[in-house]
């Protein structure tokens, strides 16, 4: 019965894992408490995860990413990057390497978010197509990762699960063999060869032009003396050398959803209008009618020159995800305006006020300066324009990588177990002023932390429940003469689907226990079947959902679902076809 229970319980969890409305934070919470309910999990064990090696692992390395971001160390490479070639080839080649290098020993999130703004600066500047280059960039990032043990978390985990069945774990550089030949193949491919298959979207001039996202969905305001009143909705375009569509019209509180061509607009109706940022403000300065929520902040601007507008797009970890932008008191806290939002292939319908927030929206902001700042950083949004480079003070970039390097250093001489040499390093990182403490928090991608720590107690649950010995039966009921290799390609195929469509993290915990049982069936080492693992969990180049980097490129990208799969089948069938027999080289059986 206890199976079962398991089984409908993972099952659930992974339909709303594919089909997104719950955030998968939440979805594993409540797998978990429902196993700790029908007391498969024992209640006291409920919230073990939290205490888990890899858990407090994966929330040390973010800390510590965002100490070498904050530092400035990144930032003097970049610069000098940017600066070598403005050639498009040569920019995909140096920008996706160094990518591919930052993301083994910083999170690879962090790595494409240091490098992005400046890839699309260039792009501007040089002017090519940003759907050339930024694919390129979510897809080394990915790469990278699997090249070390803190370059991912699939790797931290599946590192767990080895000292569970052997009593050690994997090194700092045990991922290095396999992941480092698999970078340098997908690198060659996507640098060489997979950047050209990719569309040519060039954005229209906007506030930040260097990218392609869909339109905006925003409220306007007709004001009493505005050209429009008295025009029927057939002739509100003319005269302007406008694309704005009405999606409905407000009057006095009531919403005419469709109106017809007819239909006069009267004052101080509100006008709910898609169209991109230039349009938009041609159209309003053309018929004199207000941008909603520009009026609101009219008394607040008044005498300042400091007014400006800002896009950025949503990070995974931002609070706003889940939230309208009043829900998220974005004006009320730092006094900056949500004048529009954009949503990548999905058209929203509703008013701006009711539109929540998604991971991978851009968001159009408008306040001082200052202001804007301080909600991008607080909000943990990703500014999308030219920045500044944040050239480090010499003392502080020694020592961040001086910290860094010593942490490394003790994990590899085994001197310190690796949770403890990262934590130790974050803590020293604050102490010594590097990285400042209200940083700390903010640097941790706080649903990941608690999807790790509900899962794991949930795949104990899965193999202590027979479960997984279930599910490997299944597999070798195919044929158990068939050669081992073929497993585990089966192995890493299954993983690797699955990874494209749910967590990364949430994948090794489900696929780890099956393959350690299909290793000892067949009386062999567990490693390359758990390194198998580690790899499928780690390359979801196929949909803009399986990891974040790629669901951080594709507003900015233009990119359209079926863009993933023009680079990613092939980077895919390459990892497939030699990731076993690299694997089966360096470990074999």
């Amino acid at each position: 019965m206890d199976q079962i229970i398991v089984f409908v319980t993972l099952f659930l969890a992974l339909v709303f894992f594919i089909w997104g409305k719950v955030r998968y934070d939440i979805v594993a919470f409540l797998a978990l408490f429902i196993l700790v309910v029908t007391n498969i999990i024992p209640s006291e064990k409920a919230f073990l995860g939290l205490s888990h090696p890899a858990v407090i692992t994966v929330a040390a390395v973010l800390i510590i990413s965002k100490a070498l971001q904050h530092s400035g160390l990144v930032d003097l490479i970049v610069e000098w990057i940017s600066k070598v070639s403005n050639k498009l080839w040569v920019q995909v080649i140096l920008l996706s390497t160094i990518v591919a290098l930052a993301s083994g020993f910083i999170n690879n999130i962090g790595a494409l978010a240091i490098i992005m703004p400046v890839a699309l600066h260039l792009s501007r500047k040089n002017d090519f197509s940003p759907s050339l280059l930024l694919m390129p960039l979510a897809f080394a990032s990915i790469l990278g990762g699997m090249t070390t043990l803190i370059g991912t978390p699939p790797n931290i985990i599946i590192s767990t699960f080895r000292e569970q069945e052997l009593g050690e774990r994997f090194s700092m550089f045990d991922f290095a063999p396999v992941g480092f030949s698999l970078t340098i193949i997908g690198l060659v491919f996507i640098t060489l060869l997979g950047w050209r298959f990719l569309p040519k979207r060039q954005s229209k001039e906007a506030i930040a032009d260097m990218f392609e996202i869909d339109n905006y969905i925003t409220e306007m305001v007709i004001s009493e003396d505005s050209e429009l009143i008295g025009v029927p909705v057939s002739k509100f375009n003319e005269g302007t050398d406008t694309e704005v569509s009405i999606l409905g019209i407000i009057r006095k509180g009531v919403r005419i959803h469709a109106p017809s061509k007819w239909e006069e607009f009267q004052k101080d109706d509100i006008i709910i209008v898609e169209a991109d940022t230039e349009d938009l403000k041609k159209f309003s300065d053309a018929n004199k009618a207000m941008l909603a929520e520009g009026e609101r902040v009219r008394d607040t601007a008044k005498g300042s020159s400091d007014i400006q507008t800002q896009e950025a797009i949503v990070m995974s970890a931002s609070p706003t995800v889940g939230n309208s932008a009043i829900d998220a008191k974005i004006r009320t806290q730092y006094n900056v305006n949500v004048l529009a939002i954009a949503r990548q292939n999905r058209k929203i319908n509703k008013r701006l006020s009711k539109i929540k927030i998604k991971e991978g929206d851009v968001l159009l902001l408008q306040g001082e300066s200052d202001n804007i700042k301080e909600a991008i950083k607080s909000l943990q949004l990703l500014p999308l324009a030219k920045r500044e480079i944040n050239i480090g003070k010499p003392k502080r970039v020694i020592g961040a990588l001086s910290i860094f390097m010593a942490a490394i250093t003790c994990v590899i001489l085994g001197i310190l177990r690796v949770e403890i040499a990262f934590s130790l390093a974050a803590v020293l990182l604050v102490l010594t002023k590097i990285l400042p403490i209200k940083e700390v928090y903010l640097s941790v991608d706080w649903p990941v932390i608690i999807l790790l720590a509900a899962m794991i107690p949930v795949g104990e649950a899965f193999e202590t429940s027979g479960g997984a010995e279930t599910v490997t039966n299944l597999i070798l009921s195919l044929d158990n003469k068939y050669p081992i290799w073929l497993f585990m390609g089966i192995l890493m195929a299954v993983t690797l689907l699955l990874s494209n469509i749910i967590n990364n993290a949430a994948t090794v915990v489900l696929m780890a226990p099956i393959a350690i049982k299909v290793a000892e069936n067949f009386n062999v080492s567990t490693d390359p079947f758990l390194m198998t693992i580690a790899i499928g969990a780690s390359c979801a180049f196929l949909t803009p959902i399986g990891h974040q980097s790629n669901t951080l490129v594709m507003s900015p990208g233009g990119y359209k679902f079926k863009d993933y799969l023009i680079m990613g089948i092939p980077v895919t069938l390459l990892i497939l076809l030699l990731g076993v027999p690299l694997i089966l080289h360096f470990w074999p059986l």
